[in-house]
């Protein structure tokens, strides 16, 4: 594990990075409102293990990364996948293998079709399709956004009660496999201890931009993977089945059970297909 923070796009990004610098590249990419933390670190390990040179970040708002006033928008979608870019330009990375969850799936996306030269090989977890396609699909089971509505009563300097709000975001998404309290906590603990400024995060509920890339799947000619659950309340299975067909050289892999979640009864089956896919 090797925590950096780097200039990219004029604003400081952290990065952390698992493995030999030497082997194949893998930028692992997170959703929405979620630190690098809930890359968890032995899910990393892991990974690297595999023979992968392993990338994880905080995105903007997110982390030790630049954050701004919370209510406030400062940029869009695409500045996002810029910065996944800036991140491979700082490690000095030419291609890297792209592993994106939920949001960070979309990123994936426009990161393929903008910088199609950076991207070799490309995973997306519990995400959707980019662009209007997604309107037409299930929507996000309410108890999320009740869960997140809460968010206004919390007193965001009270860690006895912050870290609880986390994790308990997390039980919301989670399918019918266990919910893994302890492990989740221990996350919710690290990135509540870690994070510059922890209510900047719902900035990222105001993201726009990208519209040029919306329902251009069709376009992107690297081999993918699309893993998805059976049981998203976030982004239903229906989301990832349109995704594996829109996109012309994807495998699906389904995750029964699954919530929106990165699972640790997943991690093997996860890696397996992350490496597999890799070795194409």
């Amino acid at each position: 594990m090797s925590e950096q923070i780097l200039r990219v796009n004029k604003v400081d990004i952290c990065t952390d990075s698992f493995g030999n610098p030497k082997d194949p590249a893998v930028l692992l990419i997170m959703g929405a409102m979620s630190s690098l933390d809930w890359w968890d670190e032995d899910f990393c390990l892991r990974l690297a293990d595999q023979g992968r040179f392993v990338i994880r970040y905080d995105h903007r708002d997110l982390g030790r990364s630049t954050v701004y006033e919370p209510g406030t928008s400062n940029y869009t979608i695409t500045d996002l996948a810029d910065d996944a870019a800036g991140v491979l330009d700082a490690y000095s990375i030419k291609y890297a293998h792209i592993v994106g969850m939920s949001l960070g799936g979309m990123i994936g996306q426009i990161l393929a079709l903008r910088y199609p030269e950076r991207v070799c090989k490309l995973t997306l977890i519990a995400s959707s399709v980019f662009g209007t396609e997604m309107e037409k699909l299930p929507p996000m089971d309410q108890s999320i956004l009740n869960h997140h509505a809460k968010s206004s009563f919390i007193d965001w300097t009270n860690l006895e009660k912050v870290i609880p709000y986390l994790a308990d975001g997390w039980k919301t998404l989670v399918g019918t496999k266990p919910y893994e309290q302890e492990r989740i906590y221990k996350l919710a603990e690290r990135e509540a201890n870690r994070a510059k400024q922890l209510p900047s995060r719902f900035n990222h509920a105001m993201l726009q931009g990208g519209d040029v890339y919306f329902d251009r799947m069709g376009e992107i000619s690297v081999p993918a993977l699309v893993i998805h659950g059976t049981k998203d309340p976030a982004l239903p299975y229906e989301h990832g089945l349109a995704l594996a067909k829109a996109l012309p050289h994807a495998e699906l892999v389904t995750l029964d059970g699954s919530g929106h979640e990165i699972h640790s009864e997943d991690w093997d089956q996860i890696i397996n297909s992350v490496v597999k896919l890799s070795s194409r």
